[in-house]
């Protein structure tokens, strides 16, 4: 494998942060059709409960935790899950992790391709279900080189208008502003490699788009067509955590953009998945993220397969 600056500096980032995350490669395969689908986990976040917690009622939220060991008082620690798809010639990435600009304990993504025998060159396509930081921010290294040179990278119709849009930098809130200014820079950076599809398109053969918003405006979905083998569909944040999205899927979650519309997106989802027997990829579930929504009562619960 080419040794590059890339490399070197990621790579260095990288084994600091391993041994504080002896967990960190956790990651869930599925062979699907032609399609070789991977999970690869950029860290793990640290957010303060009220990010997620905050706008729930505090009776309701008790009772949709009983049983999943979270402390509605303690950070929250969300795995970061990549997914990695090979098949029909590509090398696809579901998103790219946060680099290492973000947080601590994350931005580990180009040392879990390297596990995989995958370097940076052999991607042919990124493809973004949304432009928040922990989805998009790897995308550059730390010299604002393309981590990923040889790609061509594709967002949704509405995601890119979003974020390129002046007037969300006023609108988005004062502790978001930092997510808007960091997407316009990466996303101007990418203007050689970035094309700007329908939210309904092809984003590569066999792997469809799907508008699934209210985490941001344009959040997408991808549905993997593995032919007789079924679809798997990686649903990215609209699924956003595996207790209570799915414990109590109705209640507005502090993590949503556009709360309202994220519930009906998220119940939407978890109902089909149930019923069709779809495997999903979850960006930050447990895991690996990859597994099965079952009905549990009125509600679900996340079976993982990894």
């Amino acid at each position: 494998m080419t040794i590059t600056r890339r490399r070197l500096l990621t790579t260095a980032t990288a084994g600091l942060a391993l041994a504080a995350l002896p967990g960190w490669r956790a990651h869930a395969s599925l062979s699907l059709g032609d399609w070789q689908i991977d999970t690869l986990s950029d860290g793990v976040l640290t957010l303060p409960p009220d990010f997620l917690f905050g706008p729930m009622p505090k009776d309701r939220l008790a009772t949709a935790l009983e049983g999943t060991g979270i402390d509605p008082t303690a950070p929250l620690t969300p795995p970061c899950n990549v997914t990695l798809l090979r098949g029909r010639d590509r090398v696809v990435l579901v998103d790219v992790g946060s680099g290492t600009a973000f947080q601590d304990g994350v931005g580990l993504l180009p040392d879990a391709l390297d596990a995989l025998g995958v370097a940076p060159e052999d991607v042919t396509d990124v493809i973004f279900t949304h432009a928040h930081p922990d989805h998009l921010w790897g995308v550059l290294d730390d010299f604002d080189d393309p981590m990923f040179p040889e790609a061509r990278h594709v967002i949704g119709e509405t995601e890119y208008a979003y974020w390129t849009d002046p007037a969300t930098l006023d609108s988005i809130g004062a502790a978001r502003q930092a997510f808007a200014v960091g997407a316009t820079r990466r996303l101007e950076s990418l203007a050689d490699s970035l094309e700007v599809l329908p939210d309904t398109a092809a984003f590569v053969p066999g792997v469809m788009a799907r508008s699934t918003p209210g985490h941001t405006p344009g959040h997408l979905a991808f549905e993997v067509d593995g032919g007789a083998a079924g679809t798997a569909l990686i649903v990215g944040d609209a699924i956003g955590n595996d207790h209570v999205a799915f414990t109590a899927p109705d209640m507005i979650s502090g993590a949503d953009q556009d709360r309202e519309t994220a519930v009906q997106t998220r119940t939407e989802l978890l109902a089909e998945a149930a019923s069709e027997g779809t495997a999903i990829v979850g960006y930050h579930l447990r895991g690996g993220g990859l597994g099965r929504v079952e009905t549990a009562g009125a509600a679900y619960r996340f079976v993982p397969e990894g």
